[in-house]
């Protein structure tokens, strides 16, 4: 499994200037669940905290995570059974995250250019301590920051359905 974290020391940081950091701003309400648990179960814990993606983790280390998307394409139209097949099958194990105490103009960046709309967040320990997403950062983070992400990501989208038509 591969994990990356996204770590850009920006000019603010280094010349010392006090600015909001992502525990701040995540989400500390999440739940991770185990990679041998069902697809089924999985899905209904998204329905219930009404979110996209449920972190996988074992011993408090997460080793993947499964999206909507991932049940409805390696799940559901390759054939397998939700309630018989394990999230560990389905997962996504290249997971990008970011640190708690990284700065939110910094993240926000960095989402724009790896083209995501939530984030794992870690500890330095690399604990999972949340969870932070577009709308989080919206509330902190500059207006044209969070427009040029969502600009990037959108184009990323558009490029996938051009090269998939």
């Amino acid at each position: 499994m591969v994990f990356y974290s996204y770590s850009l020391l920006t000019k603010e940081i280094m010349k010392g200037n006090a600015m909001t950091q992502i525990k701040d701003v995540m989400s500390q309400n999440f739940k991770w669940m185990e990679p041998d648990s069902p697809v089924s179960q999985v899905a209904q814990q998204m329905r219930d905290m009404d979110c996209g993606f449920i972190p996988l983790a074992e011993n408090d280390r997460m080793i993947g995570m499964v999206t909507d998307r991932d049940i409805a394409i390696r799940g559901i139209a390759e054939g397998k059974s939700p309630a018989d097949t394990p999230a560990r099958e389905i997962m996504t194990p290249k997971t990008y995250y970011c640190y708690d105490d990284q700065d939110v103009e910094e993240v926000c960046n960095n989402m724009g250019e790896i083209q995501v709309r939530r984030l794992p967040v870690v500890n330095r320990d690399k604990r999972l301590v949340g969870i932070v997403s577009m709308g989080d950062l919206a509330q902190s983070a500059s207006r044209p920051n969070i427009g040029q992400t969502e600009q990037q990501i959108t184009a990323g989208c558009q490029q996938n359905k051009q090269q998939a038509a």
